[in-house]
């Protein structure tokens, strides 16, 4: 592991080990994994053989916690469609500062400004801060194929878009899952594992999986499972200002993980989210 990637490390360490909001797999929440799905799947409902929800269990208390309910409120905000145009309106943009503002309290928050702040990354000063994490996050800009900005890594990463109807794009957020499927937009279809990957467990924090969302396909996507909108916020923001790669290969808690983090006209991200490369032995 080279030198950088084993001081990022460090620091997702410090921010998993920070992250109080984080729900027990088993306690707070429980999934039913299933059978596994190949890379490809055409989108009809016969290739389902499992017809079971990912969620079988949220203990949704944890919404009502000031991060998680400021994070709600933001994924009805969207138009999923990519080439149909967003527009902010004036209460959008209100609901998107109350979230930076209630996340920018978080000890996983704080650390990761901190952390920044010494590497010269980020402005110490907490308004100036929240505005570098606004133009990361919450800025418009026009997707490929599209003349006019109709997306933002807040939506793509974290609320989901598709692609020519058939096809979903980014969709990295198991609180928008949980909260689709329950609704009865999201038909999961299975795990999904390479040759090189292992095989996902119930009790973990991440896993790879396949779904259908409105009308349009995930064939493989990645997510965290049960941690909180401010660890994922600090860690990919985290990963964006300080990474010139665009895959970042960390250890933390019991995970190898390498964080996708690509960067968008290096202002924006376009897309960010895990991939599991193997558990840690337990010592």
């Amino acid at each position: 592991m080279i030198e950088s990637d084993r001081e990022l490390s460090a620091m997702v360490q410090e921010l998993w080990d920070n992250d109080t909001n984080r729900l027990k797999p088993g306690k707070d929440y429980r999934i039913s994994l299933q059978g596994k799905v190949g890379d490809t799947m055409g989108n009809d409902d016969k290739n389902d053989a499992h017809g079971f929800p990912l969620f079988t269990y949220v203990d949704e208390s944890i919404f009502k916690k000031e991060t998680f309910l400021a994070f709600i409120s933001l994924l009805d905000n969207y138009e999923s469609d990519t080439g149909e145009p967003e527009i902010v309106t004036p209460e959008e943009e209100a609901e998107n500062h109350k979230f930076l503002d209630s996340i920018i309290q978080t000890p996983t928050m704080k650390i990761a400004h901190k952390y920044l702040v010494e590497k010269n990354l980020s402005p110490k000063d907490k308004e100036k801060f929240k505005e570098q994490l606004y133009r990361i996050w919450f800025e418009l800009y026009a997707r490929r194929g599209s003349s006019r900005p109709d997306s933002s890594g807040f939506e793509h990463v974290f609320v989901g878009e598709t692609r020519g109807a058939r096809t979903v794009i980014g969709f990295h957020n198991w609180i928008q899952l949980y909260l689709q499927e329950k609704l009865g937009h999201i038909d999961y279809k299975g795990y999904s594992v390479n040759a090189n990957s292992p095989l996902p467990d119930e009790n973990k924090h991440i896993l790879a999986l396949q779904f259908s969302w409105k009308h349009g396909i995930k064939p493989k996507g990645s997510i965290f499972i049960g941690v909180s909108p401010e660890f994922e916020f600090a860690l990919y923001t985290l990963c964006f200002l300080s990474s010139p790669n665009e895959r970042v290969k960390v250890q933390f808690s019991l995970y190898d993980v390498e964080i996708v983090c690509h960067h968008y006209n290096q202002k924006h991200i376009g897309t960010t989210y895990p991939v599991l490369l193997k558990y840690q032995s337990a010592e």
